[in-house]
């Protein structure tokens, strides 16, 4: 899959493109550092009918293509190289959301079969 950004994409169509197919994953994005060269916001964008633009001060344009076989970590760092945009994945369990972090070097195949088992009531351990 491709999912094209730019500074006119809304925060809702990529994250609406990206839990197509990975129903059990979402992608969050953090608000823009003060400063270029600064480091990322820890402060999650909660409206998401605000654009990429609003989200990062590298304005680059392009396709991110993400595939099952992408680790968590690999996505996320190309967000920040390329496009400028600091973004997290969260995996579903249950009814809540929790970052994949201490899980970043898994595949987004695996991060999205584990939000399936947790969420579908399993007895998983990771």
């Amino acid at each position: 899959m491709k999912i094209v950004i730019n500074d006119h994409r809304k925060i809702f169509a990529v994250q609406e493109e990206f839990s197509a197919l990975f129903p059990y994953l979402k992608i969050i994005f953090h608000a823009r550092p003060g400063k270029k060269g600064a480091a990322p916001s820890k402060k999650i964008v909660s409206t998401s009918s605000k654009t990429l633009g609003e989200c990062r001060l590298q304005h680059n344009k392009g396709t991110v293509t993400v595939s099952p076989e992408m680790t968590v970590a690999d996505l996320e760092q190309h967000f920040s190289d390329i496009f400028g945009l600091y973004a997290s994945i969260y995996r579903q369990s249950g009814k809540a959301w929790l970052e994949t972090s201490a899980t970043d070097s898994w595949t987004l195949a695996q991060q999205n079969q584990m939000g399936e088992e947790l969420s579908k009531g399993k007895n998983v351990e990771e």
